[in-house]
């Protein structure tokens, strides 16, 4: 069931996703999954600035990211690992302990994604946030990705690549070709989640998620089948609906 939400600029679609944040911060502990990308920057900055000016406390909270590239060390600057750090957990005090991001480096990185999905199914996730890619995917559940899917290895469409492409100094041949990736299944089992998505180039995905048929066509369609969903929009991405 979906709860649509348009605004006008970007800041104001984070702090849509902020005051829905800011709710679920008021258990003793909730437990967040979180999404990398341009989305949730606004929401991550007001997250930090209610941390410094208000003393809302991350000490117990457990955190689950979505999803980390393949083939990069988690130190490099453009691995989900460094962007989670540098945009939100170096100025929170969420312990570092009750941070869990998929390992996309190592020898087995099958073995990393039983065991993340293992950790992920101890506990039950109060707020998911993601965002959408152009092609409909969330997470890195690309277009085809079964509905049933749990954390799993995905092998990058090149669309994915040329839209990260931006953060690899435009150069797709520095984009990663796979991910690690929490899959579908794992993500509806969230209790609420919030999906962000600014920009006309997001305008079709959109459209497809909320008004045509579900389909693996695009992954983010299965989210129609979750209880609540809240989509947070400003009038670009909400253009065609």
């Amino acid at each position: 069931m979906f709860n649509i939400i348009v605004k006008d600029t970007y800041d104001e679609v984070s702090l849509e996703a902020f005051k829905i944040m800011h709710e679920v911060m008021q258990k003793d502990s909730p437990v967040l999954g979180l999404a990398t990308g341009s989305s949730p920057v606004g929401l991550y900055k007001y997250m930090i600035r209610d941390h410094k000016d208000n003393g809302t406390s991350y000490k117990n909270v457990v955190t689950f990211n979505l999803d980390e590239y393949i083939g990069i060390p988690k130190s490099h600057e453009q691995s989900y690992y460094t962007f989670m750090h540098d945009n939100l957990f170096n100025e929170i005090d969420v312990p570092e302990d009750n941070i869990h991001i998929p390992l996309g480096e190592g020898d087995d990185v099958e073995k990393n994604c039983l065991d993340y999905e293992e950790e992920l199914q101890k506990y039950e996730i109060d707020l998911q946030v993601l965002g959408i890619g152009s092609d409909g995917h969330i997470a890195f559940n690309e277009p085809g990705t079964p509905f049933d899917s749990l954390t799993h290895i995905m092998e990058l469409e090149e669309q994915t690549r040329k839209d990260n492409a931006r953060f690899f100094d435009d150069d797709i041949n520095q984009v990663p070709t796979h991910a690690i990736t929490m899959g579908l299944a794992s993500i509806m089992r969230a209790k609420k989640i919030i999906i962000i998505a600014t920009g006309a180039n997001k305008a079709d995905a959109v459209y497809s998620m909320l008004k045509e048929d579900k389909n693996v066509a695009c992954p983010a369609s299965i989210l129609q089948d979750h209880p609540d969903v809240t989509v947070l929009l400003d009038q670009e991405a909400a253009s065609k609906l």
